[in-house]
């Protein structure tokens, strides 16, 4: 078997939203604005705190971003849905990477509680996900905990995260 990268640039997350890295009906990134990683920083499929994979990834801050401006007027945040969003797409795409085959859906979390948020002079949101379970029969679901970190400090901390992968609808 061919080695895997473990690190992903931006232009590579890009050729993954435009379906070029898994194929076209599999695992895919959306395109900016709603790509929430700048890259990716490590991937594995049997390391992580459960020794089942994890994923590492980075998304830079700047004041200029779209959420801040219309989220909310006068006290600008990252929408926590985005930042959980985030997590949602790196699940996924870590199972793309593993060469699991269909689009990804998140399915849901167990359990999302946010201690902190994203604003205008943070500088970097870290996400790390370690994987709790992985199913690659019919159904390719992927189970998984996640931290979102600004600048360091954690802020969100998601349990049960799901997201599976599934043929497209003809």
């Amino acid at each position: 078997m061919a080695e895997r990268p473990t690190r992903f640039d931006k232009e590579d997350l890009l050729r993954c939203a435009r379906g070029e890295m898994f194929g076209q009906g599999n695992a895919q990134l959306p395109l900016p604005p709603m790509l929430m990683a700048d890259r990716i920083t490590d991937i594995s499929e049997d390391g992580g705190e459960f020794g089942k994979g994890h994923i590492e990834a980075e998304f830079d801050i700047t004041p200029d971003l779209w959420f801040f401006e219309c989220h909310f007027p006068g006290n600008p945040v990252m929408p926590g849905c985005l930042g959980l969003d985030g997590l949602w797409q790196l699940t996924g795409f870590n199972l793309g990477w593993r060469g699991m085959k269909g689009q990804g859906f998140a399915l849901g979390a167990a359990e999302v509680k946010f201690s902190g948020m994203v604003r205008p002079a943070n500088r970097l949101v870290s996400y790390r996900i370690d994987f709790t379970r992985i199913i690659d029969r019919k159904l390719k679901l992927g189970v998984a905990n996640g931290k979102v970190y600004a600048d360091g400090v954690e802020i969100y901390n998601v349990t049960g995260l799901k997201v599976g992968l599934a043929e497209a609808a003809s």
